[in-house]
């Protein structure tokens, strides 16, 4: 991800990424967002509804401060790990993670969804044109 969305995250949302500073010994933040700039507004989504539960509805610490611990592409899907989440919370990143699927990590479309073989990666159509390995579209797609 680009400098400047990562930047933007970070400043958004201080607690969920405040180990993004962190020696490369502490925490995998230390390299910061291992992913496409295209699911920038998938991570921006969920760190807002994670941040508003803890925000809103933690009187009785049902929804506690979420830390991220690492975000990366990995098998073409969002991977989102995180320190002291309940079980609604990891549903919650689950449900974005998935959800990464149909979404093109290099551009944010959700048009002409496809995966390409070798290295898995999710990406649409007009994306794969710059990929060097064979695409092929979604079969659910169609």
């Amino acid at each position: 991800m680009k400098k400047e969305l990562d930047d933007k995250l970070c400043a958004k949302y201080p607690e969920i990424f405040a180990k993004r500073g962190g020696s490369k010994m502490e925490t995998c933040m230390y390299w910061g967002f291992s992913c496409g700039d295209g699911w920038y507004w998938l991570i921006d989504k969920l760190c807002s509804q994670l941040q508003w539960n803890t925000d809103k509805n933690n009187q009785n610490g049902e929804y506690p401060q979420v830390v991220a611990a690492q975000v990366k592409e990995k098998f073409g899907t969002l991977r989102f790990y995180v320190e002291g989440a309940t079980r609604e919370q990891y549903g919650v990143i689950g449900f974005a993670e998935n959800l990464s699927r149909y979404i093109c990590e290099d551009c944010g479309t959700t048009k002409n969804m496809g995966q390409t073989s070798g290295w898995i990666k999710n990406i649409c159509e007009d994306c794969s044109k710059d990929n060097k390995n064979p695409w092929k579209r979604n079969e659910d797609d169609s």
